[in-house]
């Protein structure tokens, strides 16, 4: 009995201190969850058309803080030594022997198919949205999430969490007239080593490309102790040097 009763009196602590959370502090779980704050990873960006046709990429990654990430292509030999550069909702896309990097925007596409420049170079949610609502649901909670600014790729979020993990397992990715642009779909959780716990996987189709599919699939992650001056536009034919 006396077991029973302390079962439930952490269960309703448990709860209580959950329930304590608002959105933003949920969302911020989430980040975290997802990503070490200074951390290192290799991807591989899998397009498929309609006929099922496909194209791979492979990318090294290197991610400090809520809004710096950088990374280079590997592969295919088209694209070796490419690499893309974000600071907060700047981007940039540098192309070997072509002058200076090139500005690009979270909506163009550095790959092609169905992910977009925000889904590839993808910062921390929380430094771009804030959570207007919460609901609470029998796997754990749905985020209503609004962009701060207005040159996001997205307008408004709603994301799927499980609150066993804090992960999410799916997001809808809306326009600002609320047309829904994309599907996020969040799968195959592996333990990477290190604490760091979180999907493999990112599938993502959308309703404006129909038989379009697009995946990421996430390979050692490893936390990493990253120099500031990484995440420049003079550093971005370096990155490879990096691994």
């Amino acid at each position: 009995m006396r077991k029973i009763i302390v079962i439930v009196l952490l269960g309703l602590f448990y709860s209580t201190l959950v329930f304590a959370l608002d959105g933003n502090e949920i969302l911020k779980k989430v980040d975290r969850n997802l990503n070490p704050e200074s951390f290192e990873m290799y991807r591989k960006l899998i397009n498929i058309e309609p006929d099922g046709t496909k194209k791979e990429f492979v990318m090294f990654s290197v991610k400090k803080g809520k809004e710096k990430i950088a990374s280079v292509f590997l592969s295919p030999a088209s694209e070796k030594g490419r690499g893309t550069l974000r600071i907060g909702e700047n981007m940039w896309l540098y192309i070997p022997n072509v002058g200076k990097p090139i500005r690009i925007t979270s909506l163009q596409s550095v790959t092609g198919g169905v992910f977009n420049n925000s889904d590839i170079m993808r910062v921390d949610y929380n430094s771009e949205y804030n959570c207007e609502k919460i609901e609470t649901t029998d796997k754990g909670y749905t985020l209503y999430l609004r962009a701060k600014l207005k040159n996001v790729a997205y307008e408004t979020l709603t994301m799927f969490i499980d609150s066993k993990r804090f992960l999410p397992y799916k997001i809808e990715a809306y326009a600002a007239s609320g047309m829904l642009i994309k599907n996020l779909y969040f799968k195959e959780v592996k333990d990477f080593g290190d604490g760091i716990i979180r999907p493999s996987i990112i599938e993502t189709d959308s309703p404006l490309y129909k038989g379009y599919k697009s995946y990421i699939v996430f390979a050692n992650v490893k936390k990493r102790e990253l120099a500031s001056e990484i995440f420049s536009l003079n550093y971005m034919d370096k990155i490879e040097g990096l691994r």
